[in-house]
């Protein structure tokens, strides 16, 4: 997604979801989450466990959980009861983990169906985490094309809680086939701008408060 010098702050402030999902994540730390949204217009991302918090905290702020977090080896009936479960708590989108062991297997037919499984459970936009740090190019095309035979929404580049984070050149190869959303080690408006500018959609950091300050200070 390029960004327009133009374009209305608010526009690039949306696509901000900013993030907590750390085992040590407390109530007053989403409310925390959930307060910068608001002033800056961002999304968010938290853990399932705080949906209905967040429901009944800030209704009008747009939120998305995880499924099968964060390594992505739950059955796969789990990770269905997981996506129903979210979505019955009021998350409007969902970052589903792959099988990333799977697909480095070679089980590219399983990857797909149980992602497919999934997405078919909920009426809300998936977003597919593929840990981008952990394939090989070749990898990566194989996990998108997983995703896009899934029919789900979105790509995702990473966890966070795996070796390495977004890089440019997996944002490149990933927005070939859907919409992406770089998360992990994006942590200032320069991360932000060049995951942008590779052709991201979204951007997903635990430091999502201080991007959109630091981008509405120079463009606001």
């Amino acid at each position: 997604m390029e960004l327009d010098a133009e374009e209305d702050p608010a526009a690039v402030t949306e696509r901000i979801e900013h993030t907590v999902l750390g085992p040590e994540t407390t109530p007053d730390d989403v409310i925390g989450v959930l307060d910068a949204a608001i002033e800056h217009g961002m999304r968010v991302c938290i853990p399932p466990c705080y949906l209905e918090l967040a429901e009944s905290y800030a209704p009008a702020v747009d939120v998305s959980t995880v499924v099968g977090f964060p390594h992505g080896q739950h059955a796969t009936d789990t990770k269905c009861h997981e996506a129903k479960s979210a979505w019955e708590a009021g998350a409007e989108e969902l970052d589903v983990v792959m099988n990333v062991g799977r697909l480095r297997a070679g089980e590219d037919d399983a990857v797909e169906s149980e992602l497919a499984e999934v997405v078919a459970t909920v009426p809300v936009p998936v977003k597919v985490i593929v840990e981008a740090p952990l394939l090989s190019e070749g990898e990566l095309r194989r996990a998108a094309e997983c995703v896009v035979g899934a029919d789900a929404d979105f790509l995702k580049t990473a966890t966070g809680f795996s070796a390495g984070g977004a890089t440019v050149a997996d944002v490149e190869v990933m927005s070939e086939y859907l919409p992406v959303k770089a998360s992990g080690g994006v942590g200032s408006w320069a991360d932000a701008e060049a995951m942008f500018a590779a052709g991201a959609e979204r951007i997903g950091a635990s430091s999502g408060d201080a991007i959109a300050r630091e981008f509405l200070e120079q463009h606001g």
